[in-house]
């Protein structure tokens, strides 16, 4: 496509990206080690469609929206701090509760993996910082002249998220793999629960200090 140039190089920066240590990795880490390698991989996906979100949000002017309205920014960054202080304290309550005297040795309650699929998507999609960097990084590859840009948004944005799983899932499955035997300690299961959920205060709280850039 005219639109789009650099796609090579769109590639390997994308993967360059995804490989540098961040919020998203972070939380996926942290799902993964809590709840097993499902879990990572509910995660995974769920910040994946909230990474298409938005695309679709650059691709119609929505994230500039963001970037030039401080208003419409502290409502996104807000929302999504208010959502993970709500995780956190429900994963803080649940690592102290005492657990029934039959009750598996795992650290996260069983949740269904839509659950987690869910609350990575709403987490993701209510950062305003993911949305200022699509606004910023995409618009790189493509062409200023081109008759299209919201098309060439839509694809770069997608073979990001596409090109991100290559990433994202063996991290997920790494960090599965390394807590496998702490998720089977039930003292230990509930330790690393309770840190689970000062991580998502620390990210809320993270979240709240962002500024626009």
């Amino acid at each position: 496509m005219n639109a789009i140039h650099d796609l090579g190089l769109f590639v390997l920066a994308g993967l360059l990206l995804n490989l540098t240590p961040g919020p998203d990795m972070a939380y996926i880490v942290a799902r993964s080690a809590s709840g097993g390698f499902r879990d990572g991989v509910a995660a995974t996906f769920g910040i994946n469609a909230g990474c298409l979100v938005h695309t679709l949000a650059a691709a119609l002017g929505l994230s500039a929206l963001i970037a030039a309205s401080a208003a419409a920014f502290t409502v996104v960054k807000w929302c999504g701090a208010l959502y993970l202080v709500y995780a956190g304290i429900r994963l803080l309550t649940a690592s102290v509760r005492a657990p029934a005297p039959d009750a598996p040795a795992r650290m996260l309650p069983p949740r269904p993996a839509p659950a987690i699929f869910r609350e990575a998507f709403v987490i993701n999609v209510f950062n305003p910082k993911v949305a200022l960097f699509f606004l910023a990084f995409l618009p790189q590859f493509i062409s200023a002249d081109a008759a299209g840009p919201a098309v060439a948004f839509v694809i770069l944005g997608f073979l990001f998220s596409f090109n991100s799983l290559f990433v994202n899932l063996p991290v997920a499955w790494l960090a599965s793999r390394a807590a496998r035997r702490l998720r089977a300690s039930a003292r230990a299961a509930r330790i690393l629960q309770g840190a689970l959920g000062a991580f998502f205060v620390v990210l809320a709280a993270r979240l709240a200090m962002t500024q626009r850039a």
